[in-house]
């Protein structure tokens, strides 16, 4: 498999707090890199760190190739795009002078791609419109089309669909998907939204504290889920005295309905709740959340 974007043992301190320990990750060309972390770990240092933001304490990587620390660094980077934290926007201008500024700095030629990355963010009617009077999602659009001024082959974004309404994170979504599929341009991104995130991401890396806890496929990802069914009873006691007695991993979600970790035989769990003067409702199966998942892997908290 080829990797746009290595690192080997990367470690950034900030005083006496380790934002990133001993990381090691691969990021496969081509792929949608979903990555998942709490607040606080490490994900946007880490983006910091490969967009030239920030140096590592110790520790190197590598971006198509070359290593983090060669004088040829600033070459690679400029296959990168990125949208960390906050799109930098110019408010007072418009989308098409934000995007001329742009090819100004990377010194382009000429203006020739702006009307096509325009349309490509759907930001090719806003004319004269400012970007102070945009919103939200339309900023976010043309962040990512100020990102793509430079045709990167790696496109790095930070909490892209954070704050957006449920029309801007599809949009934002559907977006990301086709720079992937039609520009074959390799994404990272970060994002708090996990079921969100699971349906565009092909690849994941789970990092806590710093630290790469698991990396793997959208396939693998789908395999290890842990299958489950949910029930919905009329006395939750009932239930999980016969689920504790049958030894069936379980968790109780309200006082009615409670998620089973096992595919028990139906007809015979019936007949034990009967015993307990316990009815079943309703029965459906369903599959691991992508944030039960990564949960199951580094403990509780908000991600």
């Amino acid at each position: 498999m080829e990797y746009v974007f290595k690192t080997d043992g990367l470690n950034k301190t900030y005083g006496s707090f380790q934002a990133l320990n001993n990381l090691k990750m691969a990021v496969p060309k081509g792929s949608i890199y979903g990555f998942v972390g709490k607040n606080g770990a490490g994900k946007t240092t880490l983006m910091r760190i490969l967009c030239g933001l920030q140096m590592p304490t110790t520790g190197d990587f590598e971006l198509y190739g070359v290593k983090g620390r060669s004088s040829k660094i600033h070459e690679a980077r400029r296959r990168i795009g990125s949208v960390v934290e906050t799109p930098a926007l110019y408010t007072d201008m418009t989308a098409e002078d934000n995007l001329k500024l742009q090819c100004q700095i990377l010194g382009l030629p000429d203006y020739k791609s702006i009307p096509e990355l325009l349309s490509l963010v759907g930001l090719e009617n806003t004319g004269k419109k400012k970007v102070k009077n945009f919103s939200l999602g339309m900023r976010q659009r043309l962040g990512i089309a100020v990102a793509l001024c430079g045709e990167p082959d790696l496109l790095v974004l930070d909490e892209p669909i954070n704050g957006l309404d449920p029309q801007g994170i599809v949009e934002i979504r559907e977006l990301i998907m086709k720079l992937n599929a039609e520009r074959k341009i390799t994404v990272i991104i970060s994002s708090h939204i996990l079921d969100e995130l699971a349906k565009l991401a092909t690849y994941y890396g789970f990092i806590d504290k710093g630290h790469i806890v698991k990396e793997m496929s959208a396939d693998e990802l789908e395999g290890a889920f842990r299958k489950s069914i949910r029930i919905r009873v009329d006395h939750m006691e009932g239930l999980t005295k016969t689920l504790e007695s049958r030894g069936l991993e379980y968790k109780v979600i309200s006082e009615t309905e409670c998620d089973i970790y096992a595919m028990p035989m139906i007809t015979d769990l019936a007949l034990a709740l009967l015993e307990e003067k316990c009815n079943i409702i309703s029965v459906t199966e369903k599959d691991e959340s992508l944030e039960g998942f990564y949960l199951s892997l580094v403990g509780g908290g908000e991600s």
